[in-house]
């Protein structure tokens, strides 16, 4: 054994060290057993004694026990409590844009970080479909005639958590063919209600989105500056078309040129923006939608980068619950076929219906996408004159630190 000091009998780093017992020398060893002195164990403050006698199999009651009914119970029981505490960040966030605290904007660092952890919820939420799916579909059917009329889409928090959110309710797809509220009785339905007169996350970032800095015509001028600033470039694409010697690819250059035009007089005509809304296409009010798009090109800029972030958090939560719904129909198919639900729906066929934009809430923020212009398009801001992005608007008495509010 040679060149390593460790396996040496005497190493410089321990020469001077008197010797010790083992027991004294294990560190791991050192702590104090508090909780031999009383108060409250993890058993008791998680109240495990209630989560872990909550799973009562339908089949073994009915003295057939099915071993993966389990796992569906456990499964779903999870679902449930990750809604709670998705409704938990929710309603904080909500509070905070309610209040007012919003305003200021030393918050929305709290705002973004809850937002953030719905999102990472979500993800985990879409993944869980891969335990569930480790049970066959015979597994299922073992067990399915003990859970009618049971079903998923009586998730009371599942339906809340649209609400809240934002689901429109004139974009719900009919449960068979009746308002979905009708499947939910007396506290639940009252619930629904509620929260359907209740402002959305959707209603509450539409009225902040309204405020962004730099859309007022007095100031900036966001909106006006980049309505010129886009039409002057689409005409000076245009006249260098048209010196172009006649040729297919000119013909499809020039045609290219008029459709960006037709997509961006529509995009600063208000009135088509409102008629839009109506027909449920947008959900943002045009004001909100330029403080969008504002924010989306100098997203860069400091006063703009938390907002930024704000909105793809939004959008994540969008695509998850999508993912979500999409994951939960591959499975549906999978163990049922084309069979109706256990609740009476028409299963598979019904939640496949609900994959759509119909119930993305900030589907306006993905098509910010679609008015993407070249970066020398978008107006120029001079840090010494504009300066409105580098001071974040703070207010005192808005304020919540993290010792006065949840």
């Amino acid at each position: 054994m040679s060149g390593c000091p460790y396996f040496e009998k005497r190493h410089l780093l321990f020469k001077n060290k008197p010797p010790t017992t083992e027991e004294e020398d294990d560190a791991s060893q050192r702590g104090v057993n508090k909780a031999s002195k009383g108060g409250i164990i993890y058993g008791d403050y998680l109240q495990l004694d209630k989560i872990v006698s909550a799973q009562v199999l339908q089949s073994e009651l009915k003295g057939n026990k099915i071993h993966d009914e389990h796992l569906f119970i456990v499964t779903h029981q999870a679902y449930e409590l990750w809604f709670k505490q998705i409704l938990f960040e929710l309603d904080s966030v909500r509070e905070i844009f309610i209040s007012g605290h919003v305003r200021d904007e030393r918050n929305m660092l709290k705002v973004n970080n809850r937002i953030h952890r719905i999102v990472m919820i979500f993800r985990l939420l879409v993944d869980q479909f891969a335990v569930l799916e480790t049970m066959t579909a015979l597994d299922f059917f073992d067990f399915r005639e003990y859970l009618a009329p049971a079903s998923g889409f009586q998730s009371l928090q599942f339906r809340v958590l649209e609400n809240k959110i934002g689901v429109p309710d004139n974009q719900r797809v009919p449960y068979n063919r009746r308002h979905y509220r009708d499947n939910f009785k007396g506290r639940d339905s009252e619930m629904l209600l509620a929260t359907e007169r209740e402002p959305t996350l959707l209603k509450l970032v539409e009225e902040w989105l309204e405020r962004t800095p730099g859309l007022e015509a007095d100031g900036f001028n966001f909106w006006e500056r980049l309505e010129i600033n886009i039409f002057d470039g689409l005409n000076q694409e245009m006249e260098k078309i048209e010196k172009m010697p006649d040729s297919e690819e000119k013909e499809e250059m020039m045609a290219e040129v008029v459709k960006q035009k037709e997509l961006f007089t529509s995009l600063f005509d208000e009135k088509r923006h409102d008629h839009l809304v109506s027909k449920g296409e947008r959900r943002l009010s045009y004001k909100a939608l330029q403080g969008a798009l504002m924010i989306y090109f100098y997203r860069e800029e400091p006063r703009f980068q938390v907002p930024f972030q704000l909105l793809t958090s939004l959008m994540d939560i969008d695509t998850l619950m999508t993912k979500w719904r999409y994951n939960h129909v591959c499975m549906v198919h999978r163990m049922i076929g084309s069979k109706a639900g256990t609740g009476g729906s028409s299963g598979y066929h019904y939640l496949r219906s609900t994959v759509s934009d119909r119930y993305k809430v900030f589907v306006d923020l993905f098509n910010l996408a679609t008015f993407l212009v070249p970066r020398h398009w978008v107006p120029k801001l001079n840090p010494n004159v504009h300066t409105f992005l580098y001071m974040a608007e703070c207010c005192d008495s808005s304020y919540c630190s993290s010792e006065d509010s949840d």
